[in-house]
Parts: C-alpha cells; sequence; structure tokens
C-alpha cells in the first residue's frame, strides 16, 4: 500500500502540486508535509514557473487533514507533538509564501489541516461536491495559534468560531457565502472550468502577477498576529489530556467521544 506522496508536475508556466494518498482520502502523513515543503521552496525558484495548482488525487477527496492513524507514534509526545507541528507549519508556510498565485483546486472532502492547506492558497475552487470541516474540537486537538491566525484573517472571528466550536461539515455552497472558496462549479462542469481559470492566469502578464501576489504576502504579514505564550501553552496542554487519547479511541472506534475537560 502506498503511504502516501506529494506528487509536483509542470505544464507550461503551470506548476501542479497533487496530494495522492487516496485510500486514506488524501490525508497527510508526516512525510507528505516535509515533501510539500520541499516542492514549495523548489517552486518558489522556478522563475518559469506563473502559477501553481494544489489538489488532491482522485475524485473524493482535496485532503482529510493529518493522517490520524499515525498520531500514535507522531504525537505520542510533547516533543512528537512539537516536531509534527512544526514540520506542517513549515509546509503551510512554504504555500502561502509562494512568490506565484496559488490555486486549490477542491474536489469532495476538505477536513482540518486540508482545510489549512486550502486556506493557504490565494484562490480556492470548488466542485458542489466539496465539503468543509475542522473537527478539531471532535478529536480533542490544539489548533495551532499561527493556523487560527490565517484563518481569522481570510474568514472573520465569527466564522472561525463558528466552524472551530461545532466542527460542523459546511457545503459548498455555504462555503462560497462565507468566502472559505471564490467559485464554485457543478460537478461536471469543475474539471474543465478549474483548468480554464488556472490557464488564464498563467496567460496573464508574469510581472503584474508577481507584483500583486507579493502585496498580498506584505499585506498578510502586516495584518498577522504575534504569537501568544498563553494560547501556545493551552495547545500543548490539549495534546497531553485524557480527552485527547479519548478522541483517538473514539475516531478508531467510530463512535462518539466523551470529553470529560481533563
Amino acid at each position: 500500500m502506498s503511504a502516501g506522496r506529494i506528487i509536483a508536475t509542470r505544464d507550461g508556466h503551470i506548476a501542479r502540486l497533487t496530494i495522492d494518498h487516496v485510500r486514506r482520502r488524501n490525508a497527510m502523513t508526516l512525510e507528505m508535509w516535509r515533501e510539500l515543503g520541499r516542492h514549495c521552496r523548489e517552486i518558489a525558484a522556478d522563475r518559469e514557473v506563473r502559477v501553481v495548482v494544489l489538489a488532491g488525487a482522485g475524485e473524493l477527496a482535496f485532503c482529510a487533514g493529518a493522517d490520524i492513524s499515525e498520531f500514535k507514534d507522531n504525537r505520542s509526545s510533547e516533543e512528537a507533538v512539537e516536531a509534527y507541528n512544526q514540520a506542517v507549519a513549515e509546509a503551510s508556510r512554504a504555500l502561502a509564501s509562494l512568490p506565484k498565485p496559488t490555486i486549490a483546486l477542491i474536489k469532495g472532502v476538505c477536513f482540518g489541516g486540508g482545510m489549512g492547506l486550502a486556506m493557504s492558497c490565494d484562490v480556492r475552487l470548488a466542485s458542489s461536491t466539496a465539503r468543509f470541516r475542522i473537527p478539531a474540537a471532535k478529536l480533542g486537538l490544539g489548533y495551532p495559534f499561527e493556523s487560527l491566525a490565517l484563518l481569522v484573517q481570510k474568514l472573520g472571528p465569527g466564522t472561525v468560531a463558528d466552524i472551530l466550536y461545532s466542527a460542523r461539515v459546511v457545503t459548498a455552497e455555504e462555503a462560497q457565502r462565507l468566502h472559505i472558496t471564490q467559485i464554485t462549479w457543478p460537478e461536471a462542469e469543475f474539471d474543465q472550468s478549474a483548468n480554464n481559470y488556472v490557464q488564464q492566469i498563467a496567460a496573464n502578464a508574469p510581472l503584474t502577477l508577481a507584483a500583486v501576489k507579493a502585496a498580498l504576502v506584505e499585506l498578510s504579514k502586516a495584518h498577522g498576529a504575534v504569537g501568544s505564550p498563553v494560547v501556545e501553552e493551552m495547545v500543548k496542554a490539549c495534546f497531553s489530556s485524557a480527552d485527547y487519547q479519548e478522541g483517538q479511541n473514539a475516531f478508531r472506534e467510530k463512535r462518539e467521544p466523551r470529553f470529560r475537560g481533563n
């Protein structure tokens, strides 16, 4: 069985990054997070690339988030959690800071860390099959401050509070109303319409694209939030809690978790 990978290809001026872990609904392993960061750094240095596309392999998922089956090994201690979160943060930063326009093409499931990846892109295009969710509160996970700041910057605190507090599923139609996505097409039209959109960007003036992207990156820095030590300690406490273990057990046993707040 495939352990999952990030496939990087180039088609003319378009770089394509594909999250390929179909048997796990394109869930991200630790190595995939690291691989994504490496590919982004390589693409950043490629002057021929004018636009970057991020998509999931297959038809059922963009990305289901982090691969929870790895958590027992890769998030089993405070040090392991810190190393894992660092890999996620570095990959997300590398994607968000790419000096090229970045487009997420979203079909099916876009959950957890997958939604974080999509929100790290400049534009999000969705199929009518797309579904969005951040289930941290159902798993007992601490949501990183930096990731939360990105969501608030793009969606506003009210929408972010709703999505994280409820851990509910957001449909493609609602996602566009909430500005999670910019354009939604019916499933049958999505591939062709999204490809036409990407080709249109790739044909535009590269210096203009680069200048706009540089401005967007600088604006995001200006409106960014400085990390809070108090919040970071609260996030760490989530991963060392009994509730965290209960969340993982409930997920594996396919039942509702019973959280006690300790």
